[in-house]
């Protein structure tokens, strides 16, 4: 059974024709610069000299980049939001009048200004939309069986058509590709991310990224363990919620500070807690530290209990809102070594994850 109701920021985007934004320069070095910063944004432009003589380019493409030296031949074009003008004079009050007469939204001076502009380049590339809804899943002893949930939950999310990115936070948890049967298939994992700073596009995260039973997997390779710091693990999960639809994220006990960066990017912590007291003991002081993160976490209470204990006991115990009862399926595949995932081949724990979507993506209450 899932009981709450558990409200989604994160919708599924639909993937559309998007317009290319506009460079109009006949400076080369500048639009080499600018050709740079757009390759860095994941963002292939159109160049041209002057205003596009085809009609509607000006006025529908998402951001047009107007050099300093265009500035004249662009007056006369249709007043519009999402224009730029580019320079690299520093000191020359001027370009604020030519900016004035095109009608640009503001003045970007470079080099400083080529972090922003990246941004601003790549939220274009991307298209605008909702950011995935982000959920954290975290045992409350060891062997509590949250990355078993996990790869369910967006094994199952997967399955219902929803773009779905499963992230292992655990460097010490053997790597989540291996529930999936995938840790022979080639793709980018988490060493490969560990110099990550600014902003990573999230189209190219996901497709550099394994694709395993129609979802996408961030996990760890089976070589020394590598220390992913604060802003790499920032500007990937930050890459992955963009992309619209659904997120999961296998989590470690421990809150260090790249954990911490995780959490503060979740909508929803999971607890998962077997029903028995040592084990409460233990995810009571996990639930206190995810807490001074993460200000939505829940409890998935795990069966079989000890001795007058049920699931809505095991949430009170921790003062914790109460997800459910998480139903476990002896001998599930991975287990044994097979490659069907847990959540891909039906049965309670697939079922559970059917309707916890259900309610996390709709907003819907408790039946």
């Amino acid at each position: 059974m899932v009981a709450g109701s558990i409200t989604s920021k994160g919708a599924a985007v639909a993937e559309g024709r998007r317009e290319r934004p506009l460079i109009v320069t006949e400076d080369l070095d500048l639009l080499d610069d600018l050709l740079r910063l757009c390759a860095a944004a994941g963002a292939e432009p159109e160049v041209h000299h002057s205003v596009p003589e085809q009609r509607g380019r000006w006025e529908s493409a998402p951001l047009i980049l107007v050099g300093d030296d265009a500035a004249e031949r662009c007056r006369g074009a249709a007043r519009r939001r999402g224009v730029l003008l580019v320079g690299r004079a520093q000191d020359d009050p001027s370009i604020w009048q030519l900016a004035v007469e095109v009608g640009a939204d503001g003045v970007v001076r470079l080099p400083d200004a080529e972090g922003w502009l990246v941004d601003r380049i790549a939220d274009v590339a991307e298209g605008v939309g909702e950011q995935a809804l982000t959920v954290g899943v975290i045992g409350g002893r060891g062997g509590a069986g949250a990355s078993t949930l996990a790869c369910a939950l967006a094994v199952t999310a997967a399955r219902s058509g929803r773009r779905t990115m499963l992230i292992d936070g655990d460097p010490l948890g053997g790597g989540i590709d291996v529930l999936l049967g995938g840790e022979q298939t080639a793709g980018r994992r988490w060493p490969d991310f560990a110099s990550s700073k600014g902003r990573v596009a999230g189209s190219a995260l996901e497709e550099s990224l394994p694709e395993l039973h129609r979802l996408r997997v961030l996990s760890w390779d089976r070589g020394d363990s590598v220390v992913i710091p604060p802003e790499a693990m920032r500007s990937v999960l930050a890459a992955a919620r963009r992309r619209g639809g659904v997120v999961v994220v296998d989590l470690p006990r421990r809150v260090d500070e790249g954990v911490a960066e995780a959490l503060a990017q979740l909508d929803l912590g999971l607890l998962v807690v077997p029903g028995e007291l040592r084990a409460l003991a233990a995810a009571n002081r996990v639930a206190s530290a995810v807490q001074m993160v993460l200000g939505d976490l829940r409890v998935v209470a795990r069966g079989p209990y000890g001795p007058g204990l049920d699931d809505a006991w095991v949430a009170a115990s921790l003062g914790l809102p109460l997800v459910g009862e998480l139903p476990w399926e002896d001998g599930l595949p991975a287990a044994r070594g097979e490659t069907v995932p847990p959540g891909e081949g039906g049965g309670p724990l697939a079922s559970f994850c059917d309707a916890f979507w259900d309610r996390a993506l709709t907003g819907g209450a408790a039946s």
